[in-house]
């Protein structure tokens, strides 16, 4: 089967390379995986390109097969709770990063990690969503379920040209709610307001150093940056609202204070779509089911065949890319 092969030498040699890989070897490496899987479709995060491009220790052993999501149907499985034939998707866990992943033709996962696929989202549409968009939902339903509604304010969205913050813009927008993208990318704007986002602002405005506490904005926030980015998006919180955060383009740091937090009684919400339990997983993907416009993840995709995955890696870590890259394992 193919599959992107990520290696390493004892002399720290790194590699990355579409590789035949053997069904032996595969079963060889995944011992403690009872399920057998095709997988029709994966997909690139900021995740994958940071482990094809060799640019962080996302990577635990090696050799690895990249890829934290996958969709597709069963081949084989020792569980009572999956057979032949059924549709999967599968988001996290540490596939990618500790166990082999899912940027091949098959794949040997542990069932109890399996989220059943709705019905109405094909296991391409699944990719098109893919780890950034199910986080995305996650940020959503996080703040519809702490109370913000669509009367409650305007909603902002951190690097909204990436992955998360398009589908974030998207699933908000159509749940009514006003959405101000911000991005370093003006000419997106098109793209994001395409998405539903009534107001595009720079990223200039909210990436510095700022006041610990700003002019109230935000009744809640997507912020996928980190750092100084989501330290001024907190300090412009509205009294009572909720920021959710998800990711650290800018940074890993918060150079912020307590005084939105005690001052404003504002919240903030971290939000982990590895390890999330599957009860927490399936409402998710539910919720795409039943209550998100499918058809907005055609503004938003670039399908790819697997030669393809290292140079789109190389892409996304450069900030060339926009939405989501899904890839084509079953054509």
């Amino acid at each position: 089967m193919q599959a992107i092969v990520l290696s390493k030498t004892a002399e720290s040699v790194f590699s990355a390379e579409l590789a035949e890989v053997s069904k032996d070897t595969l079963t060889a490496e995944t011992t403690n995986c009872d399920t057998l899987v095709n997988v029709e479709y994966s997909c690139l995060n900021y995740k994958d390109a940071l482990a094809i491009c060799n640019k962080s220790p996302v990577v635990r052993k090696w050799p690895m097969i990249a890829g934290i999501d996958g969709a597709g149907t069963i081949e084989e499985s020792t569980s009572p709770n999956w057979k032949k034939g059924d549709r999967f998707v599968m988001n996290g866990w540490g596939i990618g990063e500790t166990s082999w992943g899912c940027l091949a033709q098959q794949a040997r996962l542990r069932s109890e990690c399996l989220v059943r696929l709705p019905d109405s989202i094909s296991s391409m549409m699944a990719m098109a969503i893919g780890t950034a968009g199910y986080t995305a939902m996650l940020c959503a339903l996080a703040l519809r379920d702490r109370g913000v509604k669509p009367e409650s304010g305007e909603i902002l969205v951190t690097g909204a040209a990436g992955g998360v913050g398009s589908v974030a813009i998207a699933i908000l927008s159509g749940w009514g709610y006003k959405v101000v993208a911000s991005t370093g990318r003006s000419s997106e704007a098109p793209y994001l307001q395409s998405l539903g986002a009534q107001t595009v602002i720079g990223r200039e405005e909210l990436s510095n150093p700022g006041k610990a506490l700003q002019k109230e904005r935000w009744a809640g926030v997507v912020d996928c940056v980190g750092s100084h980015t989501l330290a001024n998006a907190c300090a412009q919180t509205s009294y009572g609202g909720v920021v959710t955060a998800c990711g650290l383009a800018q940074g890993m740091d918060l150079p912020s204070s307590v005084a939105p937090f005690i001052l404003r009684g504002i919240s903030l919400i971290g939000i982990d779509s590895v390890m999330a339990p599957i009860a927490k997983r399936q409402r998710a993907w539910d919720s795409f089911a039943s209550e998100f416009d499918l058809s907005k993840l055609t503004l938003m995709v670039e399908q790819i065949k697997p030669a393809q995955v290292i140079e789109k890696a190389a892409q996304l870590m450069a900030g060339q890319i926009r939405g989501r890259v899904v890839v084509d394992f079953k054509g």
